[in-house]
Parts: structure tokens; sequence; C-alpha cells
């Protein structure tokens, strides 16, 4: 009985063993020229950017799915004026970007937020640029101009201060130069603007330089201001950079310099030589008539220009934010 039992069972198993071998009914497997063909189709299908439609081989039912839509995007356009146009920038300048994150890295290093510095020549020195507004009268002045009124007192002390780097002859080479520099405040070997750095600490500094020597050139003024404004910039000063009234080198060559440097850094220009336009000679000094030293009227222009870009500069940047 226990034979017959055994030899039942081995047959049973022998049964179960055939069937484990035997393929189940299913789609049939694609050969190797089916799936060639499907990888041929696939790699030419277009789709356009937002279809849900997929594509199927003619040798293949199954269809296969969309390549992913290839989104084009076109960069924001530069809307600045162009260096070219510099005589019709506006005279008190927007505030990129740029400019703001160059202040606040200042702040971050420890610049003093109160303190602002001139580079400059003769037509920077306090009397002629900036420096009446620390008279106290200048409060009750702007009292309809609260953002004027509040970078008076934000900035108090340094309008009427000449600092290390302005000096009558200073040119954009001369404050490069150690031999230039104050010796009474100022360190051996450094130059006028490293020891005006050193020395107040400014969060923004207003640059407006000549090229005032002989056999002068905008390649060279071009030169030595790079120079400068890296320095500045380097250590999270936000350099205002400006035009000048006169056109001593005959082409306006320096202003065109000037412009493009700003437009390059994309910095602030302050355009005085626009705001000079409306004066009589363009702004120009008749007494002197050197056709370079700038007329008294002239002075309280170039001032009140200044003061405005200054605060647009300081509330923009201090508030972070980049002005429309």
């Amino acid at each position: 009985m226990i034979k017959k039992l055994s030899k039942i069972l081995a047959f049973g198993l022998f049964i179960c063993i055939l069937a484990g071998c035997t393929s189940p009914i299913s789609t049939a497997t694609p050969q190797p020229t089916q799936i060639e063909s499907a990888q041929a189709n696939s790699s030419t299908a277009v789709s356009t950017p937002n279809s849900s439609a997929t594509t199927a081989s003619a040798n293949n039912p199954t269809p296969q799915a969309s390549t992913t839509a290839t989104h084009y995007y076109t960069p924001t356009p530069d809307l600045r004026p162009k260096p070219e146009d510099w005589q019709k920038w506006p005279i008190v300048p927007s505030i990129s970007a740029n400019a703001v994150a160059i202040y606040q890295k200042g702040l971050a290093l420890g610049n003093d937020p109160t303190h602002f510095s001139k580079v400059g020549d003769c037509q920077s020195i306090s009397e002629v640029l900036l420096g009446i507004y620390d008279q106290e009268m200048y409060i009750e002045v702007f009292k309809n101009q609260p953002d004027l009124q509040e970078t008076l007192s934000q900035f108090k002390g340094s309008f009427n201060r000449d600092g290390m780097a302005v000096e009558g002859g200073f040119n954009a080479a001369a404050v490069l130069s150690p031999i230039w520099a104050n010796p009474d405040y100022c360190q051996a070997g450094e130059t006028p603007i490293e020891c005006e750095y050193r020395v107040h600490r400014p969060s923004i500094a207003i640059i407006s330089l000549e090229v005032w020597w002989n056999g002068r050139s905008p390649e060279q003024y071009e030169k030595y201001m790079r120079r400068i404004i890296e320095f500045f910039i380097e250590r999270g000063v936000l350099p205002i950079l400006s035009t000048k009234a006169d056109n001593v080198e005959g082409d306006h060559s320096i202003n065109y310099a000037t412009a493009r440097l700003a437009y390059e850094y994309d910095l602030p220009l302050w355009n005085f030589w626009l705001a000079a336009q409306s004066l009589p000679n363009g702004g120009l000094d008749p007494i002197r008539n050197d056709g370079f030293h700038i007329s008294t009227d002239a002075w309280s222009v170039r001032s009140y220009s200044a003061l405005e870009t200054l605060s647009l500069a300081w509330k923009t940047a201090s508030q972070g934010q980049q002005a429309s």
C-alpha cells in the first residue's frame, strides 16, 4: 500500500515539474528588430511645450512616453542707458541692486553708515562741494524735504570734511600715490585713498577726479580710475562716480570714459555735467575763463545735486532695496 502511494506521489510531482516549465499565455516579447525600431522612433519624436500626447512605434503597440518638453528662456534685457548717451543720463542716478550689495557688504565689514568720503581735486573741497550742509540752518531749509533732512542728520560731520583724498591739484593718479598722502595722518607707504579709508571708514565715496597733467589721455584716466573703483568695491564702500562740467580735452572723452566705467561696474553716476548746462556758460567760471574752474553759482548746483544723489544712494542701499 505504501509502495503504491509512493508511486502516486511521484507521478504528481512529475506533472508539477512539467507545468513549471510551460510559459503562460502573454503578449509576445519584441524581437531584436522590433526593439531597434522602437528606439529609433523614440529618439526622433518631436514634442511641443505643454503637450500631453504620446508616441508609439508602428511595430510596437505599447505607447512610448513623450520626451520632456524643452523650455526656452530669454535673458532679462539690459534697459540701462548706454555710455555713449551719457549726456542724457539723469542728474540723480537710480541705484542698482549691485550698488546695494556693495554697500551692504561694507556694513558687514564694519564700515561706518554715518560716514561718507570725497575723492577729488579743488572742485571737491568743502567750499565747493557739500560743505555748507553741515550748517544747522539747512535742517530748516529742507523742512519740506524729509529725505534730505534725514541725510543731513545721518552724515553730519562728513559734509564739511575734506579728508585725506581731497586736495587742489589731485587727479586720478595722485590719489594712488603715497607721495601725495598727508604725513600728519597717514602711515608710511599709504596712498591718499588708503589713508582716507583707514581713518574715516566711509560707507559711500563720491569720486570726482580730472586728469590734470601734461600728456593726459582718457586711457590713462580710465586705467587709474579702475584701480580706485576696485579699491573701494573690495572694501564694501559704494563708489558714486561723477561727470564734470568742463571739456578741456575737447571731445568729452573723460566724461564718456566715466560713463563707461559706471556702466561696466554697475555704479551710480551723478551727472553734474547735465546739471551745469542750465547755468550761464555751462557752469564754467567766466572770470578765470580757463575752461576748467566752475563758477560760484555752479557751486550751489554742484552741492545740491550731489546731496540728492547721496541721499538716494544711502536711503536705497540702507534699506537693502533697488530703486525703481
